[in-house]
């Protein structure tokens, strides 16, 4: 069902005619689930696209590699997922980003997979709006979906695009789920010490840091009784999403770093797995030493006797909505923020969020975990709620203020309590 193609084709992408609908035979019936996370919020407008009648054929830009454990792996098992239930076919390619694909941008992809017959097109990563932004200009009757971006959102400032009427934005509330990551490493941790292994510094990577610390400074203090003043959290970049050697900070070696300084437990910000690797080494070794994995419910298998859960994101529920709209003909360029299914957050068919519980996590622990997420569920635990303060001292949130989408989705600094850098060096 998969195509993969080689990129002696790409040389030849301007010469290509763009395709009209798939002639495929297949068809479908199925239905995209609704959305039951409370906190999914949705901006958008109509678009003047219209849906092809028979199978559909999407492409997938993936800007890691397609079995990496982690984010894009996550995505492709989405596509996965797609031809499962509609029938459709994928087209993807991954590993598409400046060091391994130095000479293909975005655009060039998306137009390649529509002149191979692609009706709707998926590019997944924040560092892909240039490209995509460029390509929905370029094929302005093809529908296209940028995961993480927020280029259909009024509220985005300069970066709303409401020109682009065929580009939709998606993203999961993973703030959640990074919360449950600290509360489960506050609650395991028996020095007080917890490193959290960054990728690029921006106002996600800022907001998804923080999650995690607020997530551990409330479970070490209303489960633990601690001080939260003796909590330390310390945040170490890497500078993109994995590890590019000669580019990028070893991973590898930030994550020996936090064990060799006393930290025993490390979660994972990046796409792929090496914290949890390390903490597996180390532990093995004698460290007594946790991990907290990212991205991809499969995570934990590679140290399953270190991994204290992962969070994740599920895909399949926001990605069939969106390739049902356009079988359809009700596609929107809409901004999506969706949350977990509170009824049952590991739902495949329904959560887009979710923590599985690694067996490194003890029932005790478990026990508080499930209490902290209840409370998450029914809202009476609202991490983002003032006072807090950035790091610098200056305020994120007055005393009671409880933050919007905005303020989270565009937080500046990490917070106050923090260790790390806020800004790029």
């Amino acid at each position: 069902m998969r195509t993969k193609w080689t990129w002696v084709v790409v040389l030849a992408v301007f010469a290509l005619v763009v395709a009209a609908c798939g002639d495929d035979a297949a068809t479908t019936t199925t239905a995209a689930p609704t959305t039951t996370g409370a906190e999914t919020t949705t901006t958008g407008a109509e678009t003047t696209t219209t849906g092809p009648a028979e199978q559909l054929v999407f492409g997938m830009i993936l800007v890691g590699p397609y079995n990496d454990r982690g984010w894009s792996q996550a995505h492709y098992e989405a596509g996965q997922y797609l031809e499962e239930k509609l029938g459709a076919r994928m087209i993807y390619l991954d590993k598409v980003n400046t060091a391994d694909r130095p000479e293909t941008t975005v655009d060039q992809v998306a137009a390649q997979m529509i002149g191979e017959g692609a009706q709707l097109v998926f590019a997944t990563s924040d560092d892909m709006r240039d490209g995509i932004e460029l390509a929905a200009e370029l094929y302005p009757d093809v529908p296209m979906v940028w995961s993480s971006g927020d280029s259909a959102w009024p509220e985005a400032g300069a970066a709303y695009r409401p020109d682009l009427a065929n580009l939709a934005n998606t993203m999961g509330r993973m703030e959640y789920g990074k919360m449950m990551a600290g509360c489960a490493a506050a609650l395991s941790s028996e020095a007080g010490k917890i490193g959290f292994l960054g990728p690029l510094i921006n106002a996600e990577t800022l907001r998804l840091a923080s999650a995690a610390y607020l997530g551990a400074r409330y479970c070490w203090e209303e489960f633990r009784g601690e001080d939260p003043a003796t909590l330390a959290f310390r945040v170490d970049w890497i500078g993109f999403w994995f590890h590019i050697p000669g580019l990028t900070i070893d991973p590898t070696q930030v994550a020996n770093d936090f064990v060799d300084s006393g930290i025993d437990v490390i979660i994972s910000g990046i796409d792929t797995t090496e914290a949890l690797v390390v903490a597996g080494q180390r532990s093995a070794a004698g460290a007594t030493v946790w991990a907290i994995p990212y991205d991809y419910h499969g995570a934990c298998d590679e140290a399953p006797q270190v991994c204290l859960g992962v969070p994740y994101f599920n895909w399949n529920p926001a990605y069939l909505r969106l390739a049902q709209s356009v079988l359809d003909g009700t596609f929107r360029a809409e901004w999506e923020w969706f949350g977990p299914d509170w009824d049952d957050i590991n739902n495949m068919e329904t959560s887009g969020i979710g923590f599985l519980p690694g067996t490194a996590l003890t029932g005790e622990n478990l026990a508080l975990l499930e209490q902290f997420i209840d409370g998450l569920a029914d809202g009476s635990i609202n991490l983002f709620t003032g006072p807090l303060n950035y790091q610098d001292g200056t305020p994120f949130l007055g005393d009671g203020e409880v933050a919007t989408d905005v303020q989270v989705w565009f937080m500046e600094q990490l917070l106050e309590g923090m260790v790390g850098a806020s800004r790029p060096s």
